[in-house]
């Protein structure tokens, strides 16, 4: 097992009083083997200065020290955890690593503005709360990425449309509408206006429009990874099931899934296939004739979409 295929670290878990854990934090995740010196051990002073008990959303918080074989399934929480924060240090790339298990291994609880608290406990603690001024960011299994990871010279908007577990590579740029889920993200600097869904990868200089969609295997339910190229454009409220090659532009409002019927236009006529066998191919533009109502793919020659760089840090 090479050591890109191990990773461990020391994390801050949030306990209920039933002791099971809500969440867990990981200031510096690390890839390799767990040391076998008393490095492992030692719990970092950052961590050791917040444990304690929290009564206000009647939690306890203590140090974790977690290693993770990321060939196999996921076995527990804080393993769980620690995996979404190796996506989000851009420690492993989206689909590099075993994720079977984990939405099963992760606990829905209440996020807020003060922490995690157990939904057995919400009900009891809302008066308090609310006097206290505390929001209730979700309910959910994944919480928001800013509230455990600072990625570097990247822009989010919203906090709240950015999962745990999001590889936004420098020089993103999540706008309100954007949306980006665990295990998916961006290779280098793109322009996020649209959904990143589950195992998607958009590459350097891609925009994706308002209100754009990239069907996900978790939504699909296949097994069909798909990438947007280099410098490619998804055009506002159009959606894709197919990968999205380099310098690709995909005409606004236009929704091409892998069955999607279309006419493949080119010096040699007119080509009638399944737009799956267009995955991935670059340099093509993918449009409705607005006479006919067809969808139709053409060649397109030059570079796709450049980014505003006054937009992406």
């Amino acid at each position: 097992m090479t050591e890109t295929n191990q990773a461990w670290g020391h994390g801050l878990a949030t306990y209920d009083l039933r002791g099971n854990i809500l969440d867990v934090w990981f200031r510096g995740p690390k890839l390799g083997a767990a040391p076998v010196t008393d490095e492992l051990w030692v719990v970092p002073r950052e961590l050791d200065a917040l444990v304690g008990e929290d009564d206000r959303r009647l939690v306890k918080t203590g140090v974790v020290r977690t290693e993770s074989d990321l060939t196999q399934p996921v076995s527990s929480v804080e393993d769980a955890y620690l995996r979404l924060h190796l996506f989000s240090h851009l420690l492993v790339k989206p689909n590099s690593i075993n994720l079977e298990g984990l939405i099963a291994q992760l606990p829905i609880v209440a996020f807020s503005s003060i922490g995690s608290i157990a939904l057995d406990d919400l009900d009891q603690l809302r008066p308090q709360l609310t006097r206290a001024g505390v929001v209730i960011h979700a309910i959910d299994k994944f919480p928001r990425l800013l509230d455990y990871v600072t990625p570097k010279k990247v822009r989010i908007a919203d906090a709240s449309r950015v999962r745990l577990g999001a590889y936004l590579s420098p020089g993103t740029t999540i706008m309100h509408e954007g949306f980006v889920n665990f295990n998916a993200g961006t290779l280098g600097a793109s322009m996020v206006e649209g959904r990143i869904s589950q195992g998607v990868t958009v590459d350097d200089g891609a925009d994706i429009g308002g209100g754009a969609s990239i069907m996900g295997t978790l939504s699909g339910g296949g097994k069909e990874r798909i990438t947007i190229g280099k410098r490619a454009l998804l055009g506002a409220n159009s959606g894709i099931g197919i990968s999205i090659g380099d310098d690709s532009v995909v005409e606004a409002g236009l929704y091409v899934t892998a069955g999607t019927k279309l006419n493949l236009l080119s010096e040699a006529g007119v080509t009638s296939l399944k737009a799956s066998e267009l995955s991935g191919v670059p340099n093509l533009l993918f449009r409705r004739n607005s006479m006919t109502g067809q969808v139709e793919a053409l060649s397109r020659s030059g570079a796709g979409v450049v980014l505003n760089k006054d937009l992406h840090p």
